[in-house]
C-alpha cells in the first residue's frame, strides 16, 4: 500500500487521509512563517562594483584589473543573473535583530572564532575573503589573527553598518568593505583564505554554498584555506508525541467540544512545511544517516542542485513515528588529501590549479577536527533542526525496518527554496511525502 501526502490548498481531505501541503503561504522572502525563524543572508541589494573605499590608494586593490577587458575575460562565464527574489532575500538581511540573533548565538560565533585562531599561521600576514561578512564580525577576528587585508563582501545593505563598525574598531587600513554579491564585486588579486559563515536551515536551504564556489573559483590561490572545509547533512527518524499532541490532539477535546472537524486543517497549518524547532536526543529513534557530504575545496555549483540518497534505519524502541530530522556539522580543516603523490587529489583549487601535496598535511582525524556541530545532543544553535513530520504517526515496533530514499533539489521557482521528496516505507506500508522549504 502506497499513500501519498497530498493537499489541494483550497479544499481540505477528510481526517482519514495522508497528505502533504504545497500550499504557498504569502510572506517576505528569506522571513520564516510561524515556527521558523530568520536565517542569514549573505549578500543584500546588490550595488555592482560599489565599495567602500579605505583611502586614496583603495581603489587599486579593487578591480583595477577588470578594467582591462581581454581574451582571458571574454571567456568566463557570466555570473548568474540577480533575480527579484534575490533582491527580497538581500533586503530581509538589512535588518539587525537577524545578525544579532547569530551573534548571539555562542557556539556558532566563539567556534568561528577559535577556527581563525587555530588557524592563525595561515592566516596572519595573508589576504582574506569574507564571503557573507554581515557586520564584519568574522572579518574583524580575521584582521585581529594578523590579516594583512581582508576584503568583506555583502550585497545586503547592513555592509553600510559594516563599514561604519570596521571604522569605529580603526580597521580601515586593513579590511575593506565590497557592498555588492560576489558574482559582481572585482578583487585584483589572489587571496589566501576565505572564511563564511554559509549555512542555512538544513544545511543547503538559502543555496549560500553557491557564492562560496564562486569566489573561490575566481580568487583562492591554490592550496589555500577555506573556513570551514567540510560540512555533512544528517538525517534520523523521529518520535515527537507532544509536539503532535500540542498541535492536533488538542482539536479533539476542547472545553468539552468534539472539533475534530478542524483535524485536517490543522495537521495542515502544523505539518504542511518543514519546521524549524529544537529536539533532544531523545526524540531520535536511530543513529542518523549521512545525506551529503559537502568537501569546500571541491564541491560544485551543479552538484548542489538535486541530491539523492537512499536510507535504511532500525528503529532502537518501539514509539509513534512522527517524522524525520535533519541536522548537520561543519568542520574547520584544510583540504583533503592523500599521503602518497600518485593518489587523486580531492582538491583542485581557485583558477583550476592544483594545490601543492608537499605543502599540504594530510585531514587531521575527524575526532580530533574543531566542529560545530548542530545535532540534538548538543548545545542548541540558532539553526535548531529541521523536522519534517507526517500528518499521521506510523506505529513502529523495536528493531523494525525504516527504510527509503530523499530528493533535495533547488526550486525552479525559487533557486533559494528547497523541495523535499521523501518516500519511505515500514510495516509493509509505503509513503510519499512532499513538502518545500521556503
Amino acid at each position: 500500500m502506497c499513500v501519498r501526502e497530498s493537499v489541494n490548498s483550497a479544499m481540505y481531505q477528510p481526517a482519514t487521509a495522508d497528505y502533504t501541503g504545497n500550499g504557498y503561504h504569502q510572506q517576505s522572502v528569506g522571513i520564516q512563517a510561524a515556527g521558523h525563524r530568520v536565517r542569514r543572508g549573505s549578500r543584500g541589494r546588490p550595488r555592482l562594483h560599489n565599495r567602500f573605499d579605505r583611502g586614496s590608494n583603495s581603489s587599486n586593490r579593487v578591480s583595477e584589473s577588470s578594467r582591462q577587458e581581454n581574451e582571458e575575460d571574454r571567456e568566463k562565464p557570466a555570473p548568474p543573473p540577480c533575480t527579484d527574489f534575490d533582491m527580497a532575500y538581500f533586503h530581509s538581511y538589512a535588518h539587525v535583530g537577524i545578525h544579532e540573533e547569530m551573534i548571539k548565538d555562542r557556539a556558532r560565533t566563539e567556534t568561528y572564532r577559535k577556527a581563525i585562531m587555530q588557524h592563525q599561521s595561515h592566516i596572519a600576514g595573508k589576504v582574506v575573503v569574507d564571503v557573507g561578512c554581515g557586520t564584519g564580525i568574522l572579518s574583524i577576528f580575521c584582521a585581529q589573527a594578523g590579516a594583512k587585508r581582508v576584503y568583506a563582501v555583502d550585497a545586503s545593505d547592513i555592509a553600510v553598518q559594516a563599514n561604519e563598525v570596521i571604522k569605529a574598531n580603526n580597521l580601515s587600513d586593513t579590511v575593506t568593505v565590497l557592498h555588492g554579491r560576489v558574482e559582481d564585486v572585482e578583487i585584483d588579486e589572489e587571496v589566501d583564505v576565505i572564511i563564511s559563515e554559509w549555512m542555512g536551515y538544513m544545511l543547503l536551504y538559502e543555496s549560500m554554498l553557491g557564492s562560496v564556489i564562486r569566489a573561490r573559483d575566481r580568487w583562492l590561490k591554490p592550496g589555500g584555506l577555506i573556513l570551514p572545509s567540510h560540512a555533512t547533512l544528517y538525517m534520523a527518524p523521529v518520535s515527537h508525541p507532544d509536539r503532535y499532541s500540542d498541535s492536533i490532539d488538542f482539536w479533539r477535546n476542547v472545553y468539552g467540544i468534539d472539533m475534530s472537524a478542524m483535524l485536517p486543517l490543522a495537521k495542515q497549518c502544523a505539518f504542511e512545511e518543514p519546521s524549524v524547532e529544537t529536539i533532544t536526543g531523545e526524540h531520535v529513534m536511530t543513529w542518523p544517516h549521512v545525506v551529503k557530504h559537502v568537501d569546500c575545496y571541491t564541491v560544485t555549483v551543479q552538484e548542489l542542485e538535486s541530491i539523492m540518497t537512499r536510507f535504511k534505519f532500525k528503529s532502537m524502541m518501539r514509539a509513534p513515528f512522527h517524522g524525520f530530522a535533519f541536522w548537520f556539522d561543519v568542520e574547520f580543516n584544510g583540504p583533503e588529501i592523500f599521503a602518497s603523490p600518485g593518489d587523486a587529489l580531492l582538491g583542485t583549487s581557485s583558477n583550476g590549479h592544483v594545490p601543492d601535496t608537499t605543502q599540504r598535511k594530510k585531514r587531521p582525524n575527524p575526532n580530533e577536527a574543531l566542529v560545530l556541530s548542530t545535532a540534538p545532543e548538543d548545545p542548541p544553535t540558532h539553526w535548531q533542526q529541521t523536522l519534517i513530520y507526517f500528518y499521521d504517526p506510523i506505529d513502529v515496533e523495536q528493531d523494525q525496518l525504516i527504510e527509503g530514499s530523499v530528493t533535495l533539489s533547488q526550486s525552479k521557482e525559487n533557486a533559494r527554496f528547497m523541495n523535499i521528496h521523501l518516500e519511505y516505507a515500514s510495516g509493509g506500508r509505503s509513503f510519499v511525502k512532499e513538502s518545500v522549504m521556503r
